[in-house]
């Protein structure tokens, strides 16, 4: 008789979301080990109405989710800047990369850039050029294109380590 597993890998998708880039990034995560598994962005054309950038964002993601089949997924949280409007076109966004693993029957996990920034380089204020020296630490076979599918390959990463605490808070609201 097989003796049985303690733990199995988990594949985890991380979304950056963002109207002229979506960025996706997937790992497995077995224990401590990361593994790099895919990244990525989705890119509208800059000429589209917003419901077909919408649109775009949507296949793009759930194409990525049927190739990697991820059985969770996270989504960075969106920061409130100055112009309202670009938050509210940033919060669209979002909210398509939070509905699309929902409608694949994956839960979606929310971090806010702080604690992806700390998590991944060990301070809240990282700029996107430490992210990337530690995500080739991390992650030494991953080479993402854009900062986009680097975020989200940070906030996979979060996912990964504070994954424990964001199922239980998810079985407490009884989701």
């Amino acid at each position: 008789m097989a003796p049985v597993p303690i733990r199995t890998p988990v594949r985890i998708l991380g979304i950056d979301p963002g109207l002229r880039r979506t960025g996706w990034g997937v790992v497995e995560s077995d224990g401590n080990r990361l593994i790099f598994v895919g990244c990525g962005s989705v890119e509208p054309p800059d000429d589209l109405p917003l419901a077909s950038r919408l649109l775009v964002i949507h296949d793009g993601l759930a194409a990525v989710l049927r190739e990697f089949a991820p059985r969770e997924a996270a989504v960075e949280q969106t920061f409130v800047n100055k112009d309202g409007v670009a938050t509210l076109k940033l919060g669209q966004a979002r909210g398509v990369a939070m509905l699309v693993p929902a409608s694949f029957g994956i839960s979606v996990s929310e971090y806010a850039p702080n604690q992806v920034k700390k998590t991944v380089v060990g301070a809240g204020h990282a700029d996107k050029n430490q992210i990337a020296v530690m995500l080739k630490i991390l992650l030494p076979k991953a080479e993402p294109k854009s900062p986009d599918a680097a975020d989200a390959l940070a906030i996979a990463i979060t996912h990964a380590h504070h994954r424990q605490s964001a199922n239980l808070r998810l079985k407490v609201v009884g989701i």
